[in-house]
């Protein structure tokens, strides 16, 4: 059934032409799939990292893409801003940022043409089950629009305003491959409820996208910009009101714990960050009397029940290693020498023997501690900055590590060593900081896996 025609006449006075038809509910315009415009797109202007609010008024809804200057514009009815923008500046292609369709302003039609499918990818990546796959089998290099080669998943995330320190963990935590292969398909996560007006499930969405943009072989430029997803941040940490500066192990711990309990996972309930990266080990506890009490009221104390071992469990996201004291003096030279340390040495901490003792304000624990279960993924945190009310300190202190077959058996319990089937790990990632404490900056070293499987296939 035909709703409406509309007819024109042309110029010459020649036959009418029917420009649109309505059929049914559907519109169907002649001109959408032979737009003119469509060759003033500027590929090279287009961001879609940035949050989708109109440019004018700030809001949010119903955004529109000028696909010509890249600006972000609200409506497209006559009196909104995309409509005015496109009739001031001639810019007549737009893009609705939600329902993913092209629209050519002031005509107000809907642009069909498969050439416009590389920008709807850009905006929004998905992954097939296939691709994901194949991700670490293939190290191809590809060309962005802007020219630059770039490997999928080892690109450059934007220092926005002094936020290395989540750069470096979102870019170690996108290339573990369980995790990496979980976020890039949305429907892993899209079903979970969350309670109404709960926002920290922005935190898995916006991660979710920001893996799927890193690992895009179809990007538009070899660096994407995670301004959405420390947005994100800033709504979810009730605290933390700005790009605050924190130490990467601070948010390393807070990212992974929010992202987990986003995720609907609970101490009893298990979630992706818990089945990758979770461990559990065995901490034997003991309380110390005061040091300031005589020596006969603290051997009376020692032998009273508060005071003697207990044996607890616990589980872990990641193992945080103490590094020893660095020395104060200088060498002939009169330089401060930075000492080195093997990282087996620091690792004693969880061989069930080594006690250590933990002060608070009331009281003093002497405790040990040894690993029951490894997880897949290990991640150690090396403590390197003390903090006290006046300044911080950095401990230089250089650790030596293998980046191979890293085996962890001597610090499993004597139980754990026959279950455990697995025991070595391979480097995956490594976050450095670099420069004072406070004025300093991380930077990130990250395997790329194919590079390192066909170095292992020469070797053999």
């Amino acid at each position: 059934m035909i709703a409406g025609v509309k007819r024109e006449r042309d110029v010459d006075g020649d036959e009418e032409e029917e420009v649109r038809v309505k059929v049914g509910r559907g519109v169907e315009d002649r001109r959408s799939r032979h737009c003119p415009y469509l060759d003033t797109i500027n590929r090279s202007v287009l961001d879609f990292d940035f949050e989708k609010l109109c440019s004018i008024s700030l809001s949010h809804i119903n955004v529109y893409a000028c696909l010509i200057c890249g600006k972000y514009f609200q409506g497209r009815g006559q009196k909104s801003h995309a409509y005015i923008h496109s009739v001031q500046f001639a810019h007549h292609v737009f893009l609705n940022l939600h329902t993913l369709k092209f629209y050519c302003l002031p005509d107000n039609y809907e642009i069909i043409d498969s050439s416009l499918e590389d920008i709807t990818y850009v905006l929004k990546p998905t992954f097939t089950k296939q691709h994901i796959a194949g991700l670490d089998k293939h190290g191809k290099l590809y060309r962005a629009y802007d020219g630059t080669t770039y490997l999928p998943g080892i690109v450059g995330l934007n220092n926005i305003k002094a936020n290395d320190y989540a750069n470096v963990v979102l870019q170690a935590l996108s290339n573990v491959p369980p995790l990496r292969n979980y976020f890039l398909e949305e429907e892993n996560y899209r079903r979970i409820r969350r309670p109404p007006g709960d926002i920290m499930f922005l935190l898995v969405q916006r991660f979710g996208e920001l893996m799927r943009k890193l690992w895009n072989p179809r990007n538009f430029k070899a660096h994407v910009s995670p301004h959405e997803m420390l947005q994100a941040v800033v709504l979810c940490e009730y605290w933390c009101t700005e790009y605050c500066v924190w130490d990467a192990v601070d948010f390393l711990s807070w990212f992974l714990n929010a992202l987990h309990g986003a995720l609907g996972g609970t101490k009893k309930k298990s979630s992706i960050l818990t089945k990758v990266f979770q461990g559990s080990m065995r901490i034997f506890s003991k309380k110390l009397p005061h040091p300031d009490l005589p020596a006969e009221e603290k051997e009376a104390l020692l032998l009273k029940d508060e005071y003697q071992e207990k044996m607890s469990e616990s589980t872990f996201l990641y193992l945080t290693l103490d590094l020893p004291t660095a020395p104060l003096y200088k060498d002939e030279k009169e330089q401060l020498i930075i000492p080195q340390v093997p990282l087996f040495n620091i690792l004693a901490k969880f061989n069930g023997n080594n006690e250590k003792e933990y002060k608070t304000y009331k009281e003093n624990f002497l405790k040990r501690f040894q690993l029951t279960k490894l997880p897949p993924y290990l991640i150690f945190c090396i403590k390197r900055f003390t903090k006290n009310n006046f300044f911080v300190e950095k401990n230089p202190t250089i650790v030596n590590f293998p980046i191979t077959n890293v085996d962890l058996r001597e610090y499993l319990t004597e139980e754990a060593q026959v279950t455990e089937k697995i025991t070595t790990y391979d480097l995956v990632a490594n976050v450095v900081h670099d420069g004072k404490p406070t004025e300093g900056s991380y930077r990130i070293h990250v395997l790329h896996h194919v590079s390192f499987k066909n170095e292992e296939t020469e070797l053999q």
